[in-house]
């Protein structure tokens, strides 16, 4: 082990933006910090043995998994993890899609909370990938409309230090462990919703989670109260300016 710490430079001779990328990561402050057990270049890449890291896809994780097995189980039971092990599927994030390869900073972090809904959205607002599994594309729009979304989004653009308590896409869904949203154990379905708003609500009733629409656009057969109140005010707000300008002409 030694030797590989003392050797570990050598690959920056090649691969220097990359060796200069892992002097931010958390990885490298772990190594700083005195643990040899933090993983260098070769680690992850081998020594004699490199091969290209997407190929096939899941050695990403099962790579990952060496340090971090735990998170890995949960991972290869997730939504994600299945389509990948099982099936291979591109599509689906690996770790180094939400951590990245180089620069992988310290998820504890309230920067990492609040840039994990702009990793979510990544996938979740492409019209193209969406459309492939019948998912919509809203769900990042209408987060943000709503009142954990707008605390989270004025956050993110004052002071991405500041830890916020408002809900980001993991509290909800999960982070390795997120479930298709109609599983029967999923944290978002109708029935286990209220222990999910009670992390933050202890006082939460059962129907204090119909407060919220469900990533859901307000429409005649969905939320038709706040369809004709947003209506109301689309047509009183105009007819008042026009109006108020008509009064001031005249």
């Amino acid at each position: 082990r030694h030797y590989s710490i003392t050797q570990y430079e050598l690959c920056k001779r090649c691969h220097f933006d990359n060796y200069t990328k892992t002097l931010d990561s958390i990885h490298y402050q772990t190594l700083a910090d005195g643990n040899e057990n933090a993983p260098l270049c070769t680690d992850c890449h081998g020594s004699h043995n490199v091969t290209s890291p997407s190929q096939p896809r899941s050695n990403i994780s099962q790579t990952c998994a060496r340090c971090h097995q735990g998170l890995y189980e949960e991972y290869a039971d997730s939504v994600h993890g299945k389509a990948l092990i099982e099936e291979n599927n591109y599509d689906v994030p690996v770790c180094t899609d939400c951590h990245l390869s180089h620069t992988i900073e310290d998820p504890r972090t309230a920067a990492f909370r609040l840039s994990s809904v702009e990793l979510c959205s990544n996938c979740h607002r492409n019209d193209q990938l969406m459309q492939k599994y019948d998912i919509s594309t809203k769900v990042v729009e209408t987060y943000l409309q709503d009142f954990h979304g707008r605390t989270v989004a004025l956050a993110s653009r004052e002071n991405r230090d500041i830890w916020v308590e408002e809900a980001v896409c993991t509290d909800c869904h999960g982070v390795h462990d997120i479930l298709a949203v109609d599983s029967a154990d999923s944290p978002v379905i109708k029935a286990n919703l209220v222990e999910v708003c009670r992390k933050c609500h202890p006082d939460a009733t059962t129907n204090f989670p119909s407060a919220w629409l469900s990533h859901y656009e307000p429409s005649p057969t969905k939320a038709t109260l706040v369809f004709l109140v947003e209506w109301l005010y689309k047509i009183m707000i105009p007819f008042i300016v026009v109006g108020l300008c008509i009064h001031i002409v005249l």
